[in-house]
This record gives C-alpha cells, structure tokens and sequence, in this order.
C-alpha cells in the first residue's frame, strides 16, 4: 500500500513537519491525524455534516489548519503522482534522481483522473464529475428461513426426478413456498459522497446482507422492501443503466487461477477503460501504468508475474490475493464500494493502509464507501466517518464513529478500555461478552435487538442522522447539476459503439477482445493440459490410423473405410465433451464480473468459442493429416481439405452443443445425465451404426435433428464420390474356399457382388452407388451437410448466448445450511449442549484439561533455512531461524504478509515435499520421529474437509483415528462435545460442512478447521496459521482464550496471529517477528504490557507510543506495512548481532540437554506412525466414505440414470429382435454399447476419487489413516452402486430385445455387466490415482476408450488389422472379453432366417440346381440355400447359426468362463495399480 503512504504524507501537511529531519524517528501512524483537509471540492460535498466539517477545520489539538497551505500541498500530491515516474516517490517519499530520471522529459498525465475521472483538470476540458451519495429509507430485507433443511441422500435424488413435475405444480401453486425470515428489519440512514461508514455486526447479523443490498446485489431474497436511492436515482435504473457504479467485493477471493496478477487486473482495466485518452497514448500502455499504480499502491508489485493461485494451484499467498479482488474492483471506477471483510488474511500493518488507501481514495475521488470488517484495530476504526452497528438484522446504531462508543456506554454499557471500539461495539450486541455498568441492571439496559434498535430511534443520534438524511435528499432532489454531471460522466465514459443506457464501458467487441485474449492466456499458461491433449490426440490418430492402414479401393475396405471416417468424425466431434466442465466451473467468476459490468455473459460465451478456435484447428489438423492419409483415403487436396473442413464443422457444432449444456443445466450431474442419453443417442442415429432406413418409424426423426449424422454424411459423400470399389474375394459367392477349387477366380457369371450398390456382371462398384445403397446419401449433399452443420454450430452458440444470462445458475444462490436428521443420540447430545451453553459461556463452567497431556516435550530448531527451486535459480524462504516452543508456553508468530510465517510452520511441522530444508529441529534433543506428525496437530489456513460430513462427525472423525488408542470411544465423544461447546458450534453441530456456497460460512468453516485440529488432543505440539482470521472479535478472543487454557494444561503451542488487537497480544508468552526473507527479527518474551519487546526495540531507536498496539508498532518498525523501517540497519541484523540471540542459543542448548534426560518412549501410543491399525481405520474412514456416497446423492443418481438412460435407448431401439440376419448383426452392434458403460462410468468415478484424494492429502499429513484405507475405502463404497447398476441396466437392456432368456444365459449376461461395472470402477479409480489432476484425467480417457473400442473386433475385424496389432492388442484389450463372452453366450445355437432382401440370388449354370452349384460352398463357408432344389434364383442366406457370425472372429462359446475370469482379473489388477499409485504418487506439493 505504497501508494496511499505517500498520498498521507503529501496530503496531510500536519501529520509531519516539512523540516523534520531524514533520520527523524517516524511519528506513530496512531497518531496521525486520519482524514485530509478538505479542499473547494470536497467540502461541497459535506455541507450538512458538522461533525465532518468540524473534523475537517482542525488537528488534533484543535488548532486551526493552514487551508491554503494544504491545498497547495494536495496539488503538489496530483502533480507527483501524475508523473509516471513517481512510483518510486509513492513507495519512499523521497525523490531518486537516477529512478526517476530528468522530470521535463516526464509525460504529464493524471492516472488518479483516470480512476475516477473527476480531477479538475478534467473539469476544465468540460468533463464531468460522479458523486453519488446512497439513501436508504425503511430499508427491510426478507429471505429464506425458520425451517430446517435436512441432508439430501440418494433416495431424496430418485425421488425428486421422479415427482418433480408434481412438485413443480405445487410451487407454482405456493404449497412449497419457503418460510420467510427478516434478514433486516427498518433501516434508515444515508452516506454521503466522501464518506466512509464501518459495518459492524457478529457473523450472522446481517451485515453481508445490508452490503449486498446497498450494492444493489438483490439475487437470492425472498423480498426487498423500502427505498433505496443512489444520488437521487431508483435502485431499479442504477441496476440497468449503472450497474458498474455500484459494487460489492466478496470475502471469498474468486479469480481465475492460471492467470498471473497483472494478467488479471489488466483484463479488469481493459473493460473499463474509458473511451478518451491522452494524445499519443495507447491504450495498451495507458493500462500497463494503471496497473503499476494499483500494485505499488496495494505492495504486491513483486508478484506481477505469478499465478494468482487457489486452494488447489499454487500462486500468491492468501493476503496477496486478497489485495488482487482489492485492486480489480478498484479497477472498476465504481463510484459507491461496498467490502465485505477485506482484510482477511492481511497482516495487522497491511490492514491498516488498506483502510488508509480506502480513506485517501474516497474523499480525493468523493467516493461513497461501506466496509465490513472482524478485529479491525483501533487506527483502522479512526478512518471511518460512520459507524452502523447491527444485531441480528435490526440497526442497532447509525452515526459519527466517534460518538458509538459513548453511545452505548450512556445506554448503560460499561467500558472495557482495553477492548478497540469495534470489538466493543461489536460486544454489545453478544449477551455472552457485553458487561452492564455498575448501577445499571438489564432492567433499564436494552438487551434485545428490538429493544436496542427502539432506544436508538429515541436517541439524538437517530434525529440528527435523519435530519441529515433529508437534508441531503433535498439536496439531490433541488439540484439536479450533481445527478446530470453523474449521469453525464458515466456517458462520456463509455467508449464508441456503447449505447447511452448500457450499463458497460467498453463496446461487445472490445469485451469479446478482451475475453478472447483472457481465455488464450488461461489455455497457454496450463501447459500441461495443453500438451496432454494435442499428445493424446496425435497417439489416437497414430494408432487408429495404423489400424486402418492403406484401406484398399476394393469391397474389403468399403465397410472398413466407413469405420475409418466414423472414428475420425466421431473422436474430433466428441473432444469437445471437455467443454462441459470448463463451461461450468467459471460461472462464479463470470458472475462477479457481470456484476462489476466488465461485460455480459454472452460476450463470455461468444470468446470462448473464438478462443478455442486456434487449438482446435492445429489438433484437428494434425489428427485428420495422420488418419487421413495412414488410411488411404483419397490423396487429392481437394478431398483432404474439405474433410478437415467437416471435421472442423462437427467439432464446433458439437463444442456448441456442449457448452449450451452447461448453460442451461444447474449441476454437473444433471449435465452429465442429459448428456450420456444425447451421446448415445447421437452415436446410434448417427447414420452409421443403424442406416435410416432400418431405423424404427418412431424414432428415426432423431437421424434428421443430430448434428453428427451430417458431419458424418458430408464426409462419407467427399470420400465415396471419387472412389471405385472392385468386387473380390469374400464379397462374390459362390466362391473358392478352403480345398474347393472349382469356381471362377474372378466374377463369373454364375456369381454375384454381395457389396451393396453392386450390379451384375460387373467388378466395379462405384462409391456413390454403394452409399446411396447401403446409407441412402447422395454425393451430390456434400455441401448441403456442411452447410447444415454450420448452421448447428450457430444455432447451438446463439442460444447459449441467449440463455447463458437468462438462466442464472449460481449467480444469486442464498448460502444455506443443511442438517443431518436427529436421531436419540445427536438429539440427547444438542439438548446438553444447549443447557450447557449459557453456563459455558458465563464462566459458571470449566473445562477439565488437567489430564490432556501425557508427554511434555521441548521442541527447538536451529539455523534452520528453506530455499525452494524457482525459474533461474534457487530463493531462499527462511534464512537460519533459531527459537523454541516450551511446553506450557503459547508463542506468536508474526510478520508482515510474505514473511514466511506459514513457510515456517510448514517446515517446522514437517509438510514440505519440495524444496532444501537445512537445519536442526528437535524434539526433547532428538531427531524427530515417525510418530511426530501424527503427535501434532497443524490447522492450516485453507479449510479443507470431507464436505459432507457434519461438525460432530467431522470431529469425531479427528478424535477416533488420532486420539490415542487406549482412550474409549465414550471419552473421545464426549472430549468431541467440549469442543464443539468451545467453538460456540452448538447451534449447528449437525450441521454439513459442504463447501464456499453452500453450507457453512467462511467464519464456521474456519471454526471447524479448528475443531478438527483440537479434537485430536495433541500429545507433541499444536501449530495454527492464522486460526483467528475470519472471525469476529469475541470468537477470536474465545480462540487465544482457549489456547491459553490448553497452553496451561501443558501443550506447546505455536500460533500466527496477522491482526492481534493489544488484549490478544498480551495472552501470548512469546513472539517470533520475521521480516521479509524470513530473517528473525526478534525471538523472545512478550511481558506484562509487552514491556520485554517494546523495550528491545526502544533499545535500537524504535520507541512504541503508549497507547499504540504493540503488535501493529513491531511491524511498522520493521517496515512491514508500507512505512519505511524505523533506523538506518536492518532489523535482521540487528538480531543476528544482539546478546538476546546469544541468549536465545544458549536457552535451546539447555532445552535440549534437559529434554535429554526425559525418558523417550514414556507413551507407547506414540511409538508408531498412527494411532489406529489397520482394520480401525478402515472401520472409520470405510463408514465416512460410505456416508459421504450416501450423502451425494447426485453422484449416485447420476449413475444409475446414466445405466438407465443408454439401457432404454438401446433397447427400444432394437426392440423385440427377430432372428434375421440384419437382427444378428443388431444384437452385436446392442452389446458393443454395454462397451459404453465404461466410458460413462470412469467419467464420473476420477473427480470423484481425485476430490477424495484432495481431501486424504490433508488428513494423511496428519497420519490418520494410510494410502491403502483410502484406496480400498474409496472402492468399497462404489460396489453397492455399481451392482444396484448392473441389475438395473440388465432388466432394461436384456428383455426389451428378446434376448436368450435362459437361466443360464441370462445370468452370465448378468454376471458379465457386473463384473463390467466393477471394471469400470477400479479403472476410473486407477486413472484417478495415477492423474495430478481432473482434467489430465480426464484428458486420458478418450484415449482409454478409442483403444478399448478399436481393438474389441466390433469396429474391425482382427484378421483385418495390422499383424503388429492383432498379435497382442486384441488379447490385451479388455473389451475383447465383454465382446466375446457376451456375443457368444446369446448367438449360441441362435437359428438365423434371412428376410426376403437378404438372399444373396444367384443362378446356377445350366442344367445344375442350386445345391449341384453352391453345395460344396455352402459346406465350407456355413449358411444355407433356401431353395437348394431350384435351376435358378437360388437364395443364399449367409448364416445358419449364430455362431457361424462370430468364429471368424476368434470367439468360442467354451471360452467364455475363461473371458469372464480375464476380466475380473483386469479388475483385480486396477485395484492393486490403484493402491500401489496412491501409496507412491504424490501430488501434493508443498
């Protein structure tokens, strides 16, 4: 936050003397006056407001400012900063000759214009300026709530699809309407322009909501009553004309990870860059110096270039990308900012000049600022000109900042002075930590919402704030100058081609630009993904085209030719499948940014498309270059390019299609369930498979609407209408075959062509004939079909561009917690928690910890250093770091955001898997062992956790795999319980965790992360990074509370702290202080009123003021914040050369030689690597795994609809099969789609697995439980959907077809989908383990199947591949054995009758009957002569039998047990691939 340092330095001419010398020792930033004095400008803006007149005319000691001086001064502030040049100036103050080079030659241009575009620079060219105040009169807000909502679980899933259209009708009728809830309740106030005002309220109070609904965020409530005014202008015009001018920055950070932090705010300015800019500047460079401006100002310029990161990327810490959602939606311009909790995660110093920056922007830009914010400390409460304290959605105060603490202390409130004004306002609304003065009772004291919000209408406050109100609205209403200079700016903001009343700054096209680039840099920058799909794409044309090598022009290749181009058609069109996930998983982020009005979401759409089209044309380019011509097809470029051209046609008809699909389903799985019933469906009636003309009448219309079926059509139509196919070998009957000798080699004329298309007497059948025939196509289609797939392609992108902001999924979803059903147990356990709840609460209880710890142990490290590999080199994270943790002792960590603090905890606890870590860490003077991470317990910062678990059990969890074994499970239950009374988690102890969105809130997740940590009763040490950050005061008070308490109790503790108010500090024995580079700054005792550190520091120059907080000091000192360091040396220096450090060795020597005179071994629960062995554990974790299956139901109806889904379209289909030819060749064609089955199954399983891993990962850190449990955990509770599944898709698939009924038929058939199923699964599992990712994953499987489908023998023949192929890769290909076990189990002893059309007819020579000519064929070949007896017609029927259809093909009815038992044991080997992958592989790097 550089940038707003200097702005405070220049703009406030009393807050340091202009002759103060250089060496000076700083004046404390709680002592500096927190507002500039105000300019002509700005103090038009705040007529009517005497407390910020008053605040404005004088210093602190009353006296009066120099006015003039002080705009002189604000001047010479805009003169720097509009130099481009001053950024070196921002961050010290001081000018650099040789960084800032000679000034003339500086381009003078105003970048703080650009961000408000209201300078008077620009009011002299005639722009206009945007002050837009917010009123808000009567202000009440309804939503959802007062009743339960439980758990759904798979039954809950069938049911809904089952019954939802009766559902739908009863909520359209009302019946189903929720009950309503008073999120806030009456409302009135107002905010200025140029004003801040500080929300303060405990979680649940309402306070996201009054920022959402001020911010005109009004998606996912029931109602919004009173009035709401911007400036004088209805919520309804500003939400359609000026949405960008009102916004709300979440507490979640959402970003796109891939993306670096400058790629990230430069897109946010690109979309509001406004449409004049200087002569001469581009805007390109025009953005790349805003961009500058915003990272100095927000001190994270040194991660311009790294990814902004998430919880499953690597990137910026957390409080950097905290800074990044600061600075885009600073990029906005926007005139009113509403922020929720801002802060978190950002040290005690950053914090502060973040509220700093906020204050120097909104009153030199006249903005109109709400924040939120948990501990904020007392010099961030002096930057707020109001104060609205909420209580359960009622206000409970709206005024001046500086008069609600003495309003609440007249109410009859006592002071607590140690507590800062917003823990102690926030504290009156909690009857658990709010104290009444002496004298007064809760008699005369309101202590309800209802009553406080009633006392503070009768207050004088209340009056004058109305009276300030309405003075204010007629203001607005009388002068119309303000409301036309906004509306005015807004419209000389927006760029050419923008219409007046469109809510965005840039044009379509310039949005589409600017998301085009956006998407190209998210594809290049996950290489990774990039890489493994163009090298499976290529492996797949490499062997399918190996496959279909040199197809001959001859009846042989004719049906092979067709396979050829259905796969090269098919593969291209389905890649596009992988557009579906993408298309989901950014909803959140294209939300945001159509609410900051950076574009629509069919602009996003649109560019997604655009985007994509560069990859796509060079895979598909190269796919259809190895296939095409490894495959003999037609070498003129004509005929190449025009099949790349369709390919092309197919893919984005197809990638249309998808994303389409992902816009208008509102889950995954619901995507998922339209989309296997559609790829089924498209692959059947695709023309190739089935020809229209044998399609069932009430089912072939699906031919004519499936964009497949033209791709594929336009391609065999390129191919045929050049070729001739010449009729030989096995294609012309009679014919010589094994000994028989006596026909013509060639055509003769006693025999016929059996290649359809064929004509008598003729060898030569052309291509065009023989499609015409076979598929009814006619050449002459070519490009009517390309045509015809191109106008899919548009149809599909226009109607997601439609309905991508008509149906808004995920934009405006209330959070909502969700409960486990009580049974005797839980209900028993929540009624002792809540009669326990006030008395713990009160004091009036205690927990018992005397007997938590068993061992104590010192824990001491020494030179301890980190380096970590980075692009060119090496960087060192910690650099020798000595300290200890006693047991019974409670140390701080802290330093400013980058220091190292979590890096250090991380090493410390054993958790790094990459990077040189050096050093010594010891435990009682030994070596740490095996036992040691599972002795300790970490709570990170990322609250990672089995999302379907509920609180109890996500503790209990914790407690039975990493409590000690000896404890019984009623002890460990019960231990459970107090914490859950500890973490103020009663109300929701049955409660699902789920995840960011839906579930528990950012604040109780982070409570339970907590939770999980103590229910484990660490025997070694506890570390905690930043468990305070998210939570209000009082909870974060309750934490170090109990910290204390456990510290006490014997437990080593070492804690980050970033925002430590004074009353937190001073709970802590011991703080280590880390600057940047991870040096040691201090280690050592705290004392009593931090005497011990403040002076230590005194020593060295830096003297603490008495009333600042000791925390915040220790890091502006060292220069943590964006105040230069206090002294002329490091402070890591200092350190290194001090006699504490000297003391600070000899203390861990002696730790150590007393640790070694400690028995080791005391506890033999600690004596082995976890706590539980191995058939606990999967007791445990397989009950988790089983209720976390349970508790997805969408997962699991997911799959079952997807086995019913393919079941039905198959079989109705082929429905009731006779016994002809073409229905043996159906029946085939019917069991090559349980092939399918796969496909469907591993797409599903790998997230599934992979999501599980993520959450092992974390919980194996702390060795709860092995790789094998997981493995084996995740697998078990996979069978009873997959043999639900099988039985399923066997009643649906086997009878409607008339398949053998026979027992012993039918059960095989069903034996071998089971066993299918189970395939599936242990594969979908296998790649999931071996995969860094979901989408690599899922990348591999298009691979997996083309092989398993090509080389099954359905799609070719084994005699006719390649003998490299055949020769192993059919016997390998686990297919081959469904294939073959299936087909010969029902074409056994099948008795085939040839309809009419299929008679081969042939005349015999003459004299001769059919039997006398084609006797002996008919004997070598199988089949049978109809009328054998006959001098002419003779009709030849190609098979007799089924197993006549399949013996050509390898396949044998007494080798199908052993096909059975082949694929049980590719089963059985995926299993063991899986547990071996996941006991080896690690992913998680760290």
């Amino acid at each position: 936050m550089a940038a707003s340092s200097a702005a405070i330095a220049a703009a406030y001419p009393h807050s340091a003397d202009a002759d103060t010398p250089s060496d000076a020792v700083p004046v404390p930033l709680q002592q500096q006056p927190v507002h500039p004095p105000a300019s002509d400008s700005t103090a038009s803006t705040r007529a009517g407001s005497p407390a910020k007149q008053d605040h404005a005319d004088k210093d602190q000691d009353g006296s009066q400012v120099d006015v003039k001086k002080a705009q002189q001064d604000f001047a010479e502030l805009r003169r720097q900063l509009s130099r481009s040049s001053s950024l070196h100036r921002t961050l010290t103050g001081q000018k650099d000759p040789e960084k800032e080079g000679d000034e003339a030659h500086q381009e003078d241009f105003d970048l703080l214009e650009y961000l408000t575009s209201s300078a008077d620079q620009r009011n002299a060219h005639g722009f206009k300026s945007k002050r837009v105040g917010v009123i808000w009169d009567k202000l009440s807000v309804t939503g959802a709530g007062g009743m339960k909502i439980f758990i759904r679980t798979f039954p809950d899933a069938i049911k809904e699809f089952v019954f939802s259209p009766v559902f739908m009708i009863l909520m359209k009728a009302g019946l189903f309407a929720p009950k309503p809830r008073k999120l806030l309740d009456d409302f009135d106030g107002c905010a200025k322009p140029g004003e801040m005002v500080l929300v303060l309220g405990r979680p649940g109070s309402g306070c996201t909501t009054f920022l959402k609904v001020i911010a005109n965020n009004r998606g996912g409530y029931l109602g919004i009553d009173g009035d709401i005014t911007y400036g004088g202008i209805p919520a309804a015009q500003m939400a359609k004309e000026f949405r960008g001018e009102v916004v709300y920055n979440q507490e979640d950070d959402v970003h796109q990870a891939t993306l670096t932090v400058a790629q990230t705010i430069k897109f946010a300015l690109s979309n509001k860059t406004p449409g004049k800019t200087l002569p001469g500047e581009t805007r390109g460079k025009f953005n790349e110096q805003v961009m500058l401006l915003l990272l100095k100002m927000l001190g994270i310029t040194h991660t311009k270039d790294t990814l902004v990161g998430s919880a499953f990327v690597r990137g910026v810490s957390g409080g950097e990308r905290k800074r990044v959602s600061i600075a885009e939606m600073m990029a906005t311009r926007a005139s009113t900012c509403c922020w929720d909790n801002s802060s978190r995660g950002l040290d005690a110093s950053t914090a502060l000049d973040y509220a700093k920056s906020l204050r120097i922007l909104t009153d030199v830009f006249h903005m109109t600022t709400f924040v939120s914010l948990y501990q904020a400390g007392e010099g961030i409460f002096e930057q707020f000109d109001k104060v609205l304290v909420l209580d359960q959605g009622r206000q409970v105060y709206f005024g001046p900042a500086k008069e609600a603490r003495p309003y609440m202390i007249s109410l009859g409130y006592a002071d607590l002075p140690r507590q800062t004004s917003a823990d102690y306002l926030t504290g009156c609304t909690d009857p658990n930590e709010r104290r009444i003065a002496e004298g007064r009772s809760e008699a005369d004291v309101p202590t309800t919402p209802d009553a406080f919000a009633e006392a503070f209408k009768k207050s004088d406050i209340y009056a004058r704030m109305m009276a300030e109100r309405d003075e204010y609205r007629q203001f607005v209403a009388k002068d119309q100058v303000v409301h036309d200079d906004f509306v005015t700016a807004v419209r000389e903001d927006k760029r050419t081609g923008v219409s007046r009343k469109s809510p965005y700054t840039v044009s379509f096209a310039s949005q589409i630009k600017a998301l085009v680039i956006r998407q190209i840099q998210i594809k290049l920058q996950n290489k990774l993904d990039l890489y493994v799909s163009f090298i499976t794409s290529i492996i797949i044309a490499l062997i399918a085209g190996s496959i279909y090598f040199q197809l001959p022009t001859t009846s042989a290749g004719a049906f092979t030719r067709g396979g050829a181009i259905f796969m090269a058609v098919l593969f291209n069109s389905f890649q596009a499948f992988n557009e579906l996930p993408t298309q989901m998983l950014g909803r959140a982020i294209m939300w945001k940014h159509q609410r900051f009005a950076f574009y629509p979401p069919a602009a996003l759409s649109l560019a997604a498309t655009l985007a994509d089209a560069p990859f796509s044309f060079v895979q598909i380019l190269l796919f259809s270059l190895i296939i095409y011509f490894m495959a003999g097809l037609n070498g003129t470029a004509g005929a190449f390019f025009t099949f790349y051209a369709i390919a092309l046609a197919g893919f984005f008809a197809l990638a249309g299609f998808f994303r389409l699909l992902g816009t208008i389903c509102s889950s995954f799985d619901v995507a998922a369930r339209l989309a296997s019933i559609l790829i089924t469906l498209m692959i059947t009636y695709g023309g190739y498979l089935i020809p229209v003309f044998s399609m069932k009448r009430w089912l072939f219309w699906l031919y004519y609407i499936n964009p497949l079926n033209y791709a594929f059509s336009a391609a065999m139509e390129n191919e045929f209408r050049r070729i001739s196919l010449t009729c030989d070998g096995n294609y012309i009957i009679p014919r010589n075959a094994g000994n028989i000798t006596r026909y013509p080699d060639g055509l003769g004329p006693n025999q016929i062509c059996t290649l359809v298309g064929s004509t008598a007497g003729s060898t030569a059948v052309p291509g065009s004939d023989y499609i015409r025939a076979n598929y009814e196509y006619d050449v002459g289609d070519v490009w009517r079909n390309f045509g015809i797939t191109v106008a899919f392609c548009i149809f599909f992108n226009l109607l997601q561009m439609f309905f991508v902001g008509y149906f808004k999924h995920g934009a405006d979803a209330p959070q909502i917690n969700v409960f486990r059903p009580e049974d005797k147990e839980t209900k028993a356990l929540n009624e002792e928690l809540q009669a326990n709840k006030e008395a713990f609460r009160k004091g009036e209880r205690e927990q018992d910890l005397s007997n938590l710890i068993q061992t104590r142990k010192p824990f001491t490290w020494e030179n301890l250093c980190y380096t970590v590999p980075v692009p060119g080199g090496q960087r060192q994270l910690l650099d020798n770091v000595f300290g200890y943790v006693k047991p019974g002792t409670l140390t701080a960590l802290m330093g400013a955001s980058g220091a190292g603090k979590t890096t250090l905890l991380d090493v410390l606890a054993n958790r790094k898997n990459i990077g040189v870590v050096s050093g010594t860490v010891l435990v009682a003077g030994r070596p740490i062992g095996k036992d040691f991470q599972r002795g300790t317990a970490y709570v990170e910062q990322l609250d990672t956790h089995e999302h379907t678990a509920t609180i109890r059990e996500a503790f209990r969890f914790s407690a039975y795999l990493r409590q000690p074994p000896h404890i019984s499970k009623e002890e460990k239950d019960k231990y459970v319980e107090e914490v859950i009374q500890l973490l103020e988690l009663e109300d929701m102890a049955d409660a699902m965790i789920g995840f960011p969105g839906f579930g528990l809130d950012v604040e109780a997740r982070k409570r339970v992360t907590i939770g999980v940590e103590l229910a484990s009763k660490p025997q070694l040490l506890l570390f905690l990074d930043e468990p305070t950050s998210g939570l209000d005061g009082q909870s974060a008070f309750n934490i170090v509370r109990f910290l204390r308490k456990l510290a006490a109790a014997g437990q080593a503790i070492l804690v980050t702290i970033h925002q430590p108010n004074s009353l937190l500090f001073e709970h802590m024995d011991r703080l280590l202080l880390l600057e940047r580079g991870g040096r040691t700054v201090y280690f050592g005792d705290i004392g009593k009123d931090s005497i011990v550190i403040r002076s230590y520091f005194a020593k060295y120059g830096a003297h603490c003021p008495e009333k600042a907080n000791p925390a915040e000091y220790m890091l502006e000192a060292i220069g943590a914040g964006s105040r230069r360091m206090v002294g002329n040396k490091d402070w890591g220096d200092i350190w290194n050369e001090s006699q504490e450090l000297v003391q600070v060795k000899h203390e861990i020597e002696e730790l150590k030689s007393q640790g070694l005179k400690i028995q080791d071994g005391g506890s033999q629960d600690l004596e082995t690597e976890y706590a539980t062995n191995f058939m606990q554990q999967m007791q445990v974790v397989g009950k988790r795994t089983m209720i976390a299956f349970w508790r997805n139901p969408d997962y699991g109806f997911t799959r079952m609809f997807n086995h019913i889904s393919i079941a039905l379209c198959v079989s109705l289909t082929f429905l009731n099969l006779g016994n002809s030819v073409v229905d043996l060749q159906y029946r085939v064609f019917a069991i090559f789609f349980v092939s399918v089955l796969p496909a469907i199954i591993i797409s599903q399983v790998e997230p599934t697995f992979i999501m599980g891993r993520g959450i092992f990962i974390r919980e194996s850190s702390s060795k709860m439980y092995s790789q094998i449990v997981f493995a084996l955990s995740q697998l078990a509770a996979e069978v009873p959907y997959s043999i639900l599944c099988a039985v399923v898709f066997f009643l649906l698939f086997i009878y409607p077809m008339g398949f053998n009924m026979a027992s012993s038929r039918a059960g095989y058939q069903f034996a071998m989908i089971l066993v299918t199923e189970m395939f599936a699964v242990t594969l979908g599992q296998a790649v999931g383990a071996l995969a860094p990712s979901i989408m690599i994953a899922a990348m591999a499987n298009p691979f997996l199947l083309v092989i398993f489908g090509l080389f099954c023998g359905v799609t070719i023949a084994p005699s006719a591949m390649p003998r490299f192929w055949s020769a192993w890769m059919v016997d390998l290909d686990p297919i081959t054995r469904l294939i073959a076990g299936m087909v010969s189990t029902e074409l056994y002893d099948l008795e085939i009758k040839c309809l009419e059309r299929e008679f081969q007819v042939f005349n015999p020579p003459s004299g001769q009957t059919c039997q006398e000519w084609a006797g002996d064929f008919v004997t070598a070949v199988g089949g049978y002569l109809d009328n054998g007896a006959a001098t002419t017609g003779c009709k030849y029927c190609q098979f007799k039998v089924g197993q006549e259809f399949y013996q050509g093909l390898g396949i044998s009815f007494s080798n199908r047990g052993r096909d059975i038992g082949i694929l049980i044991a590719f089963a059985v080997f995926n299993c063991c691939l899986t547990v071996a992958a996941s006991r080896f592989l690690k992913y998680s790097k760290r």
